[in-house]
């Protein structure tokens, strides 16, 4: 018998508004095609302002920020290997998966789901 009495926000996105804010916070990524770095903020700003009033969005929040970290981490580790010529396919890579996961993400967040993105490293849980 679990005694655990913390709160456990919903995985799912249960609401219409929250399906929406669930999906502008992925698509907010692509944000970065127009301005740069605008879509490492907007996210970050999206979630933590209706993490509280969304506990659900939470999760799709921290999803967004570990896999901003992870591609920055695999596009230095891209940058590096350049020099071997190896580093663009992965900057390519990088390029694709950059778009297309944000577009997921952003569909299964509007029918309710959260959609973990593939290599993704988990900083935050």
């Amino acid at each position: 018998m679990s005694y655990n009495m913390q709160h456990q926000p919903p995985m799912s996105l249960q609401t219409q508004d929250e399906k929406q804010m669930g999906m502008f916070l992925h698509l907010s990524q692509l944000i970065n095609i127009v301005i740069p770095f605008g879509g490492i903020i907007a996210p970050i700003v999206l979630w933590q302002m209706k993490k509280e009033e969304m506990p659900a969005l939470d999760a799709h929040g921290k999803m967004v920020v570990n896999w901003l970290i992870s591609s920055f981490i695999y596009l230095v580790v891209s940058g590096i290997l350049t020099i071997v010529i190896v580093g663009l396919l992965g900057l390519l890579a990088i390029a694709v998966m950059s778009v297309v996961f944000p577009i997921i993400g952003g569909i299964k967040a509007n029918n309710g789901e959260l959609w973990e993105y593939p290599l993704t490293i988990k900083f935050l849980k």
